[in-house]
């Protein structure tokens, strides 16, 4: 059985939206797009995007992260230790609407999301690795389809913009599983779910 593994990069106020650049997702007048280009990863952490990139994976997202993803790396001439498994590897989109993928290898899913998730998640294949997709990851939670998360946190607050744990996120207990901060103050965590969260649970 496969794993669901979010990566999410994040202020510390909680922001996700649109952190590579100002294209990426402007709605609801977000100001800050590519607030992530200001604060570079440092060796530690780019030794951690190699470490993923070299290990099996398929990759689930959301319509919206799809388009973004499709009209950037089958084009790209660089970052090519990203560009060359993003391309090669199955991908599975998520959308309210169906359609025909034209990245090669691409898949679309509507109708019953969460059912042909967990079909998904039964078989036996690389783990599935969601990038972006804040509605999508909304939903994962929802239904506890996350197995893991990774969270990159930059030191920087925005006030405004789609927040990771968004209104309605349940209450959870996680355990943080390893942990890396750069010289530049980006702190990357993975957090495994440990089960519901009430005031006198705990976590081993």
């Amino acid at each position: 059985m496969r794993k669901i593994i979010t990566t999410t990069f994040v202020t510390l106020d909680g922001v996700m939206q649109a952190p590579g650049g100002p294209e990426e997702d402007a709605s609801g007048g977000f100001p800050y797009g590519g607030w992530q280009i200001s604060f570079p990863s440092g060796e530690k952490l780019e030794s951690k995007i190699g470490e993923f990139m070299s290990a099996p994976f398929e990759l689930l997202l959301g319509k919206k992260t799809y388009d973004i993803f499709a009209s950037y790396w089958p084009k790209a001439t660089t970052d090519l230790e990203v560009a060359n498994p993003f391309n090669t590897t199955k991908k599975y989109v998520v959308s309210h609407h169906s359609f025909e993928p034209a990245w090669s290898n691409s898949f679309c899913i509507t109708g019953d999301v969460v059912m042909q998730l967990q079909k998904l998640k039964e078989e036996d294949e690389p783990d599935l690795w969601v990038y972006g997709s804040g509605n999508l990851i909304q939903t994962l939670l929802q239904n506890e389809l996350i197995d893991r998360m990774h969270v990159w946190t930059y030191p920087i607050t925005l006030g405004t913009g789609k927040k990771l744990f968004a209104e309605g996120t349940q209450a959870e207990n996680f355990k943080l599983v390893d942990s890396i901060v750069s010289t530049t103050g980006v702190i990357f965590a993975t957090y495994e779910l440990a089960g519901p969260f009430t005031p006198d649970s705990k976590t081993s």
